[in-house]
């Protein structure tokens, strides 16, 4: 597996890392999802994504189980500042008490003394972010955390946020399907020397070649309430998944791969793919050994239409937080 950097001063992790939210059962049962985990550390993998909000709580204590004695060996990250709600959107905390509250608690459920790669999940807009930075400076200065990262941030917010300290990544939805970032928070990203840590990246597994039917998807899997799932949209987004499959054929290789090697292709660009499966996980992470062809390029960025993707990335509350700032 190759290597490259988080951030502009490290460490190095492997160019691909693993999303932990489907280990929380967000897209149905995870029946050994510390398997998974094992398997992606076997293969070079030493990147590890969750946050607290996943199961509630849940996603963390499986990570640090999984991990057990190899986790010095990893770099671990989670999120907070999303907090669950009985009904209606999550509601949102980035207030320093949260932030210090939170973080002792994801510790404990990690079974570590430090988060290497500690993210503010959505911007508070009832917290200024510099405050909500400030308390993050200061987990790092007591040495529970090891860098900083911003999720779902506009450009502005992460300049403001990186003023107070160094933010190391911005997390944000990023693929072949969903290319916002391009205009602008991709461009903030290396001039500030953040990484772009993208999730989502095969869009919740259709641009990995499924045919999925939500019909067919268990009770509590996400992609139920994805507008990009729902009818009148499902129908056209697999045609452009279709599209990607030929042109993977063309190349040799799988979708999956193709459009994490697209990502990959990108300066400062890191995809964390999530999975239950590991014959999945083996392709997704052959992906950092493929390499583009001019022309199959140019052919994946002229894949998406102009208008975008059918359906929007989110349900309308969870849409209202994103590139908030």
């Amino acid at each position: 597996m190759r290597t490259t950097s988080l951030g502009r001063s490290g460490p190095a992790v492997s160019a691909l890392g693993l999303g932990g939210l489907p280990l929380a059962g967000a897209y149905g049962p995870a029946d050994d999802p510390a398997a998974i985990v094992r398997h992606a550390l076997d293969l070079g993998v030493t990147l590890f994504d969750t946050a607290d909000y996943y199961g509630r709580g849940a996603g963390e204590e499986i990570l640090g189980r999984a991990l057990g004695r190899r986790r010095d060996g990893v770099v671990l990250a989670t999120k907070t500042g999303i907090l669950h709600r009985d009904g209606g959107p999550p509601g949102l905390d980035g207030s320093p008490e949260h932030l210090r509250r939170a973080c002792e608690a994801s510790l404990r459920r990690l079974g570590t003394d430090r988060i290497d790669l500690y993210y503010l999940a959505r911007i508070d807009p009832r917290v200024p972010v510099e405050e909500s930075m400030g308390a993050l400076a200061e987990l790092v200065a007591a040495g529970k955390v090891g860098r900083v990262g911003l999720c779902e941030a506009a450009p502005a917010t992460l300049r403001r946020a990186h003023a107070v300290h160094p933010v190391s990544a911005l997390q944000t939805e990023y693929s072949l399907w969903e290319r916002h970032v391009e205009a602008e928070i991709l461009p903030v990203c290396r001039e500030s020397g953040v990484t772009l840590v993208a999730y989502r990246p095969l869009g919740s597994g259709l641009l990995a070649g499924r045919r999925i039917d939500p019909r067919t998807l268990p009770p509590g899997d996400f992609r139920h309430r994805d507008p990009r799932f729902a009818p009148g949209n499902l129908g056209p987004n697999l045609a452009l998944a279709d599209e990607l499959t030929a042109l993977a054929r063309q190349a040799g290789t799988g979708p999956a791969e193709l459009a994490l090697a697209w990502l990959l292709s990108h300066d400062g660009v890191l995809p964390i793919p999530g999975t239950l499966d590991r014959t999945h996980l083996e392709a997704d992470l052959g992906a950092a050994e493929l390499r583009l062809e001019e022309a199959v390029a140019e052919a994946l960025d002229g894949l998406l239409p102009p208008h975008g993707p059918a359906g929007e990335r989110y349900p309308p509350g969870l849409l209202a937080t994103v590139d908030h700032g």
